[in-house]
């Protein structure tokens, strides 16, 4: 069935009108006459049966349904644009693939050892986009999603990467000599917003201590938090598999026991299982399996 949508031309002179509040001067962006752009939104009105402009002499005023098509086609048009540009910029003999991801997961894990994938795979480029919460994958444009494990990828192939372990870092001019695991209750804490519970579970756990696990300032990303310690703020809980660079260098310091539960797993989620994806997606998500595991192998036993 033939699709009921007015010409591009129309729906472009009328954004621009639009947008402008004038024929004349979405005429010049155009490079096109205003007896065109008249014509054109003329058109567009006979094909909706609205009328979008009020004429006033030489003067022209968007009416209410004007305002909101507007701003509808506005959008549409902004997509379709990005889309294009998107396209234009594919690889001619190549592949790529688009990828949902935790954005501090992405920051602090993949994206340091994605040239290691490029070396292997220069042919795929793998296009990023954050994703802090679960959604449906069926239909996003996605090729797949790393993400934690959660009951909304139900009917998904979902495959474990890395359980988070929180560990308390901090950076090292906060510790002072001689001072054991005790130190940690008259350091400043740091708190993930959304895991407010975290330091009181975590003194639970271990028998670390806090006379206060509620109190120090609060931060929406892990990755936030770990500047913050790098700073000098205070001590950060965030998940070891973040800051393993930084306690190798000795830019952090983590005197204190590991957490003893998982908080959360961290996994590559499919459409479709593996075997049956297409081979680009095949060779991500093996290369991400791997590196999963090797990190799990390196990571030192507490």
């Amino acid at each position: 069935m033939r699709r009921k949508i007015p010409s591009n031309a129309a729906l472009m002179a009328f954004e621009a009108a639009a947008r402008h509040g004038s024929f004349a001067r979405a005429a010049a962006e155009l490079s096109l006459t205003e007896g065109a752009i008249s014509r054109q939104i003329g058109r567009l009105e006979a094909f909706l049966g609205v009328t979008l402009f009020e004429r006033v002499g030489n003067r022209v005023r968007l009416l209410p349904n004007g305002e909101r098509y507007a701003a509808q086609v506005r959008e549409s048009l902004d997509r379709l644009e990005r889309d294009s540009q998107y396209l234009m910029g594919q690889p001619v003999d190549g592949a790529s693939l688009d990828i949902a991801v935790i954005p501090t997961f992405a920051m602090r894990w993949l994206i340091p050892r994605l040239p290691q994938f490029q070396q292997q795979h220069p042919h795929i480029c793998v296009h990023l986009a954050e994703r802090m919460e679960p959604f449906v994958l069926a239909g996003s444009g996605f090729d797949a999603a790393i993400h934690f494990e959660h009951p909304a990828w139900t009917g998904m192939r979902t495959y474990p990467l890395l359980h988070e372990v929180l560990v308390p870092v901090c950076h090292p001019a906060l510790l002072k000599e001689g001072r054991g695991a005790t130190a940690l209750d008259a350091l400043p804490r740091l708190h993930r917003r959304q895991n407010p519970d975290a330091w009181e579970r975590y003194s639970r756990e271990t028998g670390v201590a806090l006379s206060n696990p509620a109190t120090g300032a609060r931060y929406d990303l892990h990755a936030m938090l770990i500047e913050a310690a790098l700073a000098g703020l205070g001590v950060a809980l965030v998940p070891r598999l973040y800051v393993e660079a930084e306690l190798a260098q000795g830019r952090l310091a983590a005197p204190w026991p590991d957490g003893k539960t998982i908080s959360k797993t961290f996994c590559i989620v499919l459409p479709e299982p593996i075997g049956l994806s297409g081979k680009p997606v095949q060779a991500l998500t093996q290369w991400i399996l791997d590196e999963a595991k090797n990190a799990t192998m390196a990571v030192p036993q507490t």
